[in-house]
């Protein structure tokens, strides 16, 4: 049965950082495309940042890049989003996202590629 789990969300100050983790199960992630999606309050799912193995570089929204970073362990079947600098407007529910057949820009910017979603863990930027 395909898995994904989330965890690491919860309550920072802005400007703070926090690290979420996907662990996933059922399938490897070796060969697919991974990433994290968020939903802030009232707003649409956004594509935060996709990655592949063997891909140039990882896909990143603008609203994220130079303060986010993706990474994967395949040893472990681990995903993780490194979050830094963190502002109110990033405060969401924080989805782990897996799409089969797809590249790490296209999974990212359009979620009709996502094959598999996990949860949901939120995160929440408040002083």
């Amino acid at each position: 049965q395909v898995q994904l789990v989330e965890s690491g969300g919860g309550l920072v100050q802005p400007g703070g950082s926090l690290r979420l983790s996907c662990a996933a199960s059922g399938f490897t992630l070796d060969y697919i495309t991974i990433g994290w999606f968020r939903q802030a309050p009232g707003k649409g799912r956004e594509g935060v940042a996709c990655t592949k193995r063997g891909a140039v570089s990882p896909y990143y929204a603008d609203s994220v890049k130079g303060r986010f970073t993706i990474s994967r362990d395949n040893a472990k079947n681990m995903l993780y989003l490194q979050m830094n600098s963190l502002n109110v407007e990033d405060t969401a529910v924080y989805y782990c996202a897996a799409g089969v057949i797809t590249t790490p820009q296209d999974m990212c910017r359009w979620e009709g590629d996502v094959d598999y979603w996990g949860k949901g863990t939120l995160v929440t930027v408040s002083s």
